[in-house]
């Protein structure tokens, strides 16, 4: 795979994004998309889950242009996807990471970093996200006593009903922790 775009259809897709935006604009990716780009999930996805856009106005104009349903979406069979309901760490804006720089004229993807990406996971706690958290437990390693550390300073403050997702950490602890 070539390290400086994504891999097709991602990267036509995003050139026609690129070609509709006369200013610059971030997304800032999460979810499988996030994961597969950054780590190398080889879990396929067609959609870029996203947190926000800078600036913040265009998250509308970009939904319009390349959301579900949309004509970039029909053409490439991919789409964007405004993730509103999500809980992330306070600090993860600090961290986020570039995914290929460079690629576009306007358009910045930039991507959680790999612990603020499993934590980001923990409330849903689906079949899928375990195993993505698993997968990102491998390829980076992930440090569990990071993981946990940042969950309680991070993330669980923001949480509703924290006790249930200290359930949930605690097991995802014992579920990542080598034999």
């Amino acid at each position: 795979m070539r390290r400086d775009r994504p891999p097709e259809p991602w990267h036509s897709f995003f050139r026609d994004i690129d070609k509709a935006f006369d200013e610059p604009i971030e997304l800032q990716c999460i979810g499988g998309f996030a994961i597969a780009m950054l780590y190398g999930l080889p879990r396929p996805t067609v959609d870029v889950d996203f947190l926000s856009v800078v600036p913040a106005g265009e998250i509308g104009r970009l939904d319009a242009l390349a959301g579900m349903g949309s004509a970039l979406d029909r053409k490439h069979g991919v789409h964007v996807q405004h993730v509103g309901i999500v809980t992330v760490p306070e600090n993860y804006a600090g961290r986020l990471i570039p995914i290929f720089p460079g690629a576009y004229r306007r358009v910045r993807l930039a991507g959680l970093e790999a612990y603020d990406l499993a934590l980001s996971k923990l409330e849903r706690n689906s079949a899928r996200d375990r195993e993505d958290v698993k997968f990102l437990a491998r390829a980076v390693p992930l440090n569990l006593t990071t993981l946990e550390e940042r969950y309680r300073s991070e993330l669980r403050p923001y949480l509703a009903a924290a006790e249930r997702h200290d359930l949930t950490m605690r097991l995802w602890i014992e579920m990542l922790r080598p034999p």
